[in-house]
């Protein structure tokens, strides 16, 4: 049994986190963000500061001769109103890339949200610790994942050795942008989420902007997208617009190409993918926006259909459908003359054999056995063979 005494506590700084485009220094610890501070003050949307703050990719890594650690941290957690309460987010450990042990943290603040209106309830909590005890003896490199989905404040790292920040490993960046699904809504654990699992097998550091419920073509993320460095980058676009209703065909055009070319000012030549939506069955020729079948909330099933008529697509509404063709258009006219921008039908990643094998629980999100299929599909799909990131090796 550790001491007092026998613990170093190191300040969590941004050199020890990595996926994060911003560190905020709060009252008791940092917040990590996954949109600078700029572009949070552009927008209100509740839905988008939540979604920013959970940090979906990023980890603490380090490296130690530690065999003990402790973290100290305030987590936010969701308690939506009549639903079973949601599990803990997880934490995964990894040590010189391994899996080494997950853990999750009690306590915390509740977000309590009541779908019925709209509205939503903070209520302060304490702060939980988290622990790793017999981890391997000798110098090593340690990786703490954050839950993917719970907003997590670092309070204060102990460990029984000295800590430093790792090497970096020469590895190339791949900086993703997405919505819910890249967030990881649904995945077991934060290495598992599609686009962390793509990364482990396809050797590249991840940068994942996954924004649940707002990867809506906003031009202060384009920004965000131009000004961080990164080797390789995938945008996938369009089950948000659709879901939300927020844009006519009139407007997803110009917004596509406004989105690309504000990207394009800080990358001018890195491989850019443009991937599709995956199939989701109620909105590939119904329109938006989706609403939640509330009869099924009190069993803890969250189920989501599509309120919009078929017959709005003559009027300009998006559908699964539009967006796809549409993006495959606008890639196919801009690759002439950008030969490093590229398309991938989301469908190759989740189509119609894979939903009649592993359905959509709630008619939107992919379960956690889909992630980790997504995942490898993606990997072999983008970083092997003819893939258009498997020509840049690290």
């Amino acid at each position: 049994m550790h001491t007092k005494d026998d613990w170093i506590t190191t300040p969590v700084t941004a050199d020890l986190l990595r996926g994060a485009l911003d560190v905020e220094r709060t009252a008791r610890g940092v917040l990590p963000h996954r949109l600078p501070a700029r572009a949070r003050a552009q927008c209100t949307d509740g839905q988008l500061a939540m979604a920013e703050a959970q940090p979906s990719g990023v980890r603490l890594v380090f490296r130690t001769r530690a065999t003990a650690l402790e973290l100290d941290t305030l987590p936010t957690k969701r308690v939506y109103v009549g639903a079973p309460p949601r599990p803990d987010g997880v934490y995964d450990l990894l040590v010189d890339g391994r899996l080494a042990g997950q853990a999750s943290v009690l306590g915390g603040n509740t977000l309590t949200i009541d779908m019925t209106t709209g509205t939503a309830e903070n209520n302060a909590g304490q702060i939980g610790t988290l622990r790793f005890t017999e981890l391997s003896e000798g110098v090593k490199d340690v990786e703490i994942w954050l839950p993917h989905n719970e907003t997590t404040e670092l309070v204060a790292l102990r460990t029984d050795a000295a800590v430093e920040p790792a090497a970096d490993r020469g590895r190339m960046v791949w900086l993703h942008h997405g919505s819910s699904i890249s967030h990881g809504s649904d995945a077991a654990s934060p290495t598992t989420t599609w686009p962390a699992l793509a990364a482990s097998i396809g050797g590249v550091e991840l940068i994942n902007l996954g924004l649940g419920g707002s990867a809506l073509l906003d031009p202060f993320t384009a920004r965000a997208l131009r000004d961080t460095p990164a080797d390789l980058i995938s945008l996938k676009v369009g089950i948000n617009l659709v879901n939300t209703d927020l844009m006519r065909l009139r407007a997803f055009t110009p917004a596509v190409h406004g989105f690309l070319d504000t990207v394009r000012e800080g990358h001018p030549d890195t491989p850019l993918l443009v991937v599709s939506p995956i199939l989701c069955p109620i909105h590939e020729d119904t329109p938006g926006p989706s609403a939640l079948d509330f009869s099924t909330l009190s069993t803890g099933l969250l189920q989501f259909r599509a309120t919009g008529d078929p017959a709005e697509r003559a009027g300009g509404k998006l559908t699964l459908n539009v967006v796809r063709d549409e993006l495959a258009r606008i890639v196919a006219q801009r690759a002439v003359e950008d030969p490093n921008l590229h398309h991938l039908d989301g469908r190759e990643l989740y189509g119609e054999a894979d939903s009649a094998e592993l359905p959509l629980p709630d008619q939107l999100h992919p379960d956690a056995a889909t992630h980790r299929r997504m995942g490898r599909r993606f990997a072999e799909l983008a970083f092997t063979g003819d893939g258009v990131f498997a020509d840049h090796p690290n």
